[in-house]
């Protein structure tokens, strides 16, 4: 077994803020490109200004593919000498409230667990929420599983 770091293992439960980004429409234009997912409550405003959205809304998976960027702005103790890391996969997801075209979003990540699966490789698991600035409800939440080797 490989000691997990102490500073790693003291994050646990504790909530970490990323960086606000904002969602705009030039954003959104790119991920439906990328995707091929051109729904107009992605990329028509005047069809989508109709809609209860009342303009157009990110794709939930736009969302959630800015997750690593939002992590990357979160400053929280890293296991040392860590030679990979790797997306494990998700759990849980669940798109909430709509993003709509020019919101600000920020991620709110809780370490919820590390656990060693092979010696010196280890996983962790974390909680994702991604907020809303100025909304009741968060856009989606999610746990985020990673590995890593030390």
């Amino acid at each position: 077994m490989t000691a997990l770091p102490e500073a790693l293992r003291a994050e646990i439960g504790i909530v970490r803020h990323s960086d606000w980004i904002v969602v705009d429409q030039a954003m959104i234009d790119r991920f439906a490109d990328a995707t091929c997912d051109h729904q107009f409550i992605h990329v028509d405003p005047v069809r989508a200004a109709t809609t209860p959205f009342g303009g157009t809304i990110a794709h939930g998976f736009l969302t959630l593919s800015l997750l690593p960027h939002l992590q990357n702005s979160i400053s929280r103790p890293a296991a040392p000498a860590a030679s990979i890391e790797v997306n494990y996969g998700l759990d849980q997801v669940r798109f909430i409230h709509p993003v709509r075209s020019g919101s600000r979003i920020r991620a709110a990540s809780t370490l919820v667990s590390v656990v060693e699966k092979t010696p010196g490789s280890f996983q962790q698991t974390l909680k994702m929420t991604v907020e809303i600035e100025g909304a009741d409800k968060p856009a989606l939440v999610a746990l985020w599983h990673i590995r890593f080797m030390i």
